[in-house]
């Protein structure tokens, strides 16, 4: 274990600092505790899960939707207030973890409709990255699920970057981003669910607008604002439609 820890150390300094200037001992003691975190509960059940087990089910005519992906929703801020909607995003996961959490995190708290997110931090390479096959099987089961337990699905689109402030567009090419957004764009048709396109809304060029983020990778709240309306939309469009297993 301890071994494991160590290689799970060195991988995460150095996909976080990469060549910039030595860390701090802050910053490694950072990186070694979400190390330790991630081996005691690798998909983080653990996040929300007293909160799940405290939500009441849903109120007669109540409209739930549970938003479950990375750090694009968990930084959402102002979150839909007074909406029925529950943010289960967790940043830096990948969508094997997110799969691992769908009954938890969605099933269980019986929403009329989930919006999933995710695949930036598996092109990023996060846990060794997966290919645009791995990532559409994570998706695709995800979907399946949702449909067995009478939930509708809307697929949100994998948001753009830029090199604005560092550069992380090595690591996350838009090339791969575009591909996995077209992959979504034809299996939300294919599947009856509803995509939801916040690339296009975001980026210029191939990549984001800078006056949408503060660091290249997660929207600001110029950011979110643009892409609330089209939630809702997408989210209207999933209610209007037929429930199909």
């Amino acid at each position: 274990m301890q071994a494991k820890l160590c290689v799970g150390f060195c991988v995460a300094a150095a996909c976080l600092f990469g060549q910039a200037a030595e860390p701090t001992r802050e910053e490694l003691q950072r990186v070694l505790d979400q190390q330790r975190h991630l081996l005691r509960d690798w998909a983080g059940l653990n996040h929300y899960g007293s909160d799940d087990s405290e939500i009441k089910p849903p109120a007669p005519g109540e409209q739930r939707v549970v938003f479950l992906g990375d750090e694009i929703f968990e930084n959402w801020t102002p979150f839909f207030p007074g909406k029925p909607y529950i943010n289960r995003g967790i940043a830096q996961q990948v969508t094997p973890q997110i799969l691992v959490r769908f009954r938890q995190d969605v099933i269980d708290l019986k929403p009329k409709v989930v919006v999933i997110q995710g695949g930036g931090n598996d092109v990023a390479g996060r846990m060794g990255g997966g290919t645009e096959e791995m990532m559409a099987d994570q998706v695709t089961s995800m979907v399946e699920l949702a449909k067995v337990n009478g939930i509708r699905t809307v697929l949100a689109s994998l948001t753009p970057v830029c090199d604005c402030y560092s550069k992380v567009m090595r690591r996350r090419q838009p090339g791969r981003l575009v591909e996995m957004n077209d992959w979504l764009k034809e299996y939300a048709e294919k599947s009856g669910s509803i995509y939801l396109d916040y690339y296009s809304a975001l980026s210029a060029g191939g990549e984001m607008k800078k006056e949408y983020t503060d660091d290249g990778i997660l929207p600001n709240e110029k950011g979110y604002a643009v892409m609330t309306p089209l939630t809702e939309a997408a989210i209207a469009k999933a209610l209007a439609k037929k429930v199909s297993k």
